[in-house]
């Protein structure tokens, strides 16, 4: 296995924060995947690559062992895979002699108690004296993440997806009260490894033309005619789950915010308890007048102005 400098395949420096890190490979991720370069083989090799990258500086422990291994990090890596082993012959004793692994005593070269102490310095402990050196490790796939859009009305009232994996059609539910930003993990449906990875969809919600959401509660505008706001009366309320009756009191101006509790979205994981929904009169003025309305609207100006 060949050495990679996984810090020039993401663009980072050697000094970049975990951030940095994270930053740098959703930005190559989502550049260089397959569904944006269908049959695109450079493309595919370039995912790969930046997702190897990614799985060892990504992982404090493995970027440690490959700052501190350096060239010598695919022998290491290759050496904790069933069949493969570290070549200690790399290693020279102090004095620039080349040790040969398969002659003598290796103690000779890292003194007595020497050569446990080394691996145990090298790759963490687990070679001790009475211990067997692993010759494998479990080695996880990366967590994914998938952008998935959604309406309002099925985050209100949650929804399915049915999503097509390695051939396979798994049915996804997304909760109702999701909202931008949730995240809905499917297990074992990430990157490949010796065990696989989570896959996280990520909700996106998309703008509706009459609500407008703030964390669990809504707003709308609803019409209401000139006469009911002068006399006051009932009218029709838009809400998610139906059109609701409200009693409007008279001489109410056009503009009037009113509360209606448990309106709202569902709350996330508490589907039972709602946000508000805070709706928003907007009067409107008659057209097409007749002739007789436009002579009663005439004296009732004519009133108002002798007040």
């Amino acid at each position: 296995m060949e050495y990679k400098n996984y810090y020039n395949i993401l663009g980072v420096s050697k000094n970049a924060t975990e951030k940095e890190i994270k930053s740098a490979f959703r930005k190559l991720a989502k550049q260089y995947h397959p569904d944006k370069n269908p049959g695109n083989k450079k493309a595919e090799d370039k995912f790969k690559e930046i997702n190897e990258a990614y799985e060892v500086l990504g992982d404090a422990q493995k970027r440690a062992k490959y700052d501190r291994l350096g060239a010598s990090y695919a022998q290491w890596e290759r050496a904790g895979r069933p069949g493969g082993g570290f070549d200690f012959s790399q290693w020279y004793s102090p004095g620039g002699t080349r040790v040969d692994a398969s002659r003598g005593n290796l103690n000779d070269v890292f003194g007595e108690g020497g050569f446990s102490d080394f691996f145990d310095s090298l790759f963490g402990g687990g070679f001790g004296a009475g211990q067997r050196f692993r010759t494998s490790q479990r080695v996880r796939g990366e967590d994914l993440e998938q952008l998935i859009e959604i309406s309002l009305e099925e985050a209100f009232s949650g929804t399915r997806r049915t999503l097509l994996m390695d051939h396979r059609r798994i049915e996804v539910t997304i909760p109702a009260g999701a909202r931008t930003g949730t995240k809905v993990r499917i297990s074992g449906e990430g990157g490949a490894g010796q065990s696989k990875g989570d896959l996280y969809l990520v909700v996106a919600v998309a703008p509706h033309p009459k609500f407008r959401r703030e964390g669990d509660d809504l707003h709308t505008d609803f019409p209401v005619d000139l006469y009911t706001t002068l006399l006051g009366g009932e009218t029709h309320v838009p809400t998610l789950g139906g059109e609701v009756v409200l009693t409007i009191p008279a001489e109410t101006q056009s503009g009037k915010v009113f509360r209606l509790s448990g309106q709202g979205m569902p709350r996330l994981r508490r589907p039972k308890e709602r946000g508000d929904l805070y709706a928003r009169a907007v009067v409107q003025i008659p057209t097409d007048l007749t002739e007789r309305e436009h002579k009663l609207f005439a004296e009732l100006a004519a009133l108002r102005r002798k007040k």
